[in-house]
């Protein structure tokens, strides 16, 4: 395909990119238009594989035809089959009257089966029949009707691993696979993702009415290196967010991985805003959180074992009077569960340690998620719900507090 062609069919279907593999599939995609041969098109979820249906069915001879798209993965298998090629009247409970099946819809156009490795079994023998032969019967008939369809079939699942698990069958894979089409992810193609970002927040600038966001050079890295499970689905969401969201129109590193999950954030190659004073890669919130409470916890556990020193020089009567203190036991219970029986028992008389051995004293407020609630909530508290504030004394950005304000219910 000449470059001005190819260029003129990204610019309609809205495909950006200078990736060689992603060009070669449009190239391929033309090219088959022109037959009626079925195709496959592989590749993960968001990457756009309708797009090349579309391409193929609009560079066919049938183009002006129906053209219709089905995503079996969203059809209950009770229903499929009724859906797919009709059923009679009073085929089943609630068949009032006849109903035409996309397939028979379709006739002299294309249909394009989105995540066709979702079909059950028997509709799969069904499905093969009518590339076969181009017949199909309806739900509660047994009269063969004839349709003249195109199939364009699509998955971001690997069939041949289905087919060991006996869940596909081989021969409807060998002829829906007549013509096979990857679309690369994203992670494949680095060098598009700056571009995708660029044309995705103009847009948005254009239809929220506000100056377009732009990126840092690091954030620039950061949007390249992640991994993008989502493809371009997920950065087009992403995309959206921050050009609502953010207030300042220059987005820097920090901000980006916020908007990013957790999970995924761990293998990029640069550090967070202040990385050369604090020295925290991102993703690492919850575990800060949990040092910063054991460091502020062993301030009090030393206060605590002093305590506990003075009160086994008291005698009994006064011990006795002292360990009513509605305080005590939740505070010996921290210092017990921190430092351990061992350690308080050194400090301790017997009957000391048979008080603090009891188990309703014990409680379980160092779970992790306790504790990061409660650095929350005293960081809300000290600078009066300031957000900006407390996020700043967490060292984390406003929108990760916002979401664990909500995840505590805050």
């Amino acid at each position: 395909m000449e470059q001005r062609d190819l260029i003129a069919v990204k610019q309609r279907y809205g495909i950006i990119g200078h990736d060689a593999t992603l060009d070669r599939a449009i190239d391929i995609a033309v090219q088959v238009a022109k037959t009626n041969l079925t195709v496959l098109i592989t590749g993960e979820s968001g990457v756009g594989k309708e797009n090349f249906s579309k391409i193929i069915h609009d560079n066919s001879p049938r183009k002006h035809g129906r053209y219709i798209a089905v995503n079996c993965g969203a059809i209950p298998e009770g229903t499929i089959d009724s859906e797919l090629f009709g059923h009679e009247k009073g085929a089943f409970t609630g068949a009032v009257d006849s109903r035409k099946g996309y397939f028979e819809e379709a006739n002299g156009g294309t249909i394009f089966l989105d995540e066709v490795a979702d079909l059950p079994l028997a509709t799969q023998v069904r499905l093969l029949r009518v590339l076969e032969s181009g017949e199909f019967i309806r739900v509660g008939s047994s009269k063969p009707q004839k349709t003249d369809v195109r199939v364009v079939a699509a998955t971001n699942v690997n069939i041949p691993h289905r087919i060991s698990e006996g869940k596909f069958r081989e021969d409807l894979y060998y002829r829906l696979n007549t013509v096979p089409i990857h679309v690369p992810s994203l992670r494949d193609r680095k060098d598009d993702i700056i571009l995708l970002f660029t044309k995705f927040a103009s847009d948005f600038s254009e239809h929220y009415h506000m100056p377009a966001i732009e990126l840092t050079p690091a954030a620039l890295e950061v949007l390249k290196n992640y991994p993008w499970p989502g493809n371009i689905r997920q950065l087009k969401n992403v995309t959206e967010q921050m050009s609502i969201i953010e207030r300042k129109r220059t987005i820097d590193e920090q901000t980006v991985a916020s908007y990013l999950p957790d999970t995924m954030l761990s293998g990029l190659p640069v550090l967070l805003r202040d990385q050369q004073d604090q020295g925290k890669s991102v993703g690492t919130f919850e575990r800060e959180l949990i040092y910063k409470y054991l460091s502020e916890m062993k301030d009090e556990v030393k206060e605590l074992k002093k305590m506990v020193n003075k009160m086994a020089m008291m005698n009994d009567d006064k011990l006795q009077s002292d360990i009513h203190d509605e305080d005590i036991p939740v505070k010996i219970s921290h210092a017990y569960a921190l430092a351990g029986p061992k350690t308080i028992a050194m400090t301790t008389s017997k009957k000391e340690m048979a008080l603090i051995d009891e188990p309703e004293v014990v409680d379980d407020s160092c779970s992790l998620v306790e504790t990061e609630k409660e650095l929350v909530k005293k960081a809300l508290i000290k600078h009066n719900n300031n957000r900006r504030k407390a996020a700043e004394e967490l060292g984390i950005s406003e929108r990760t507090l916002y979401r664990k304000i909500n995840e505590f219910g805050l």
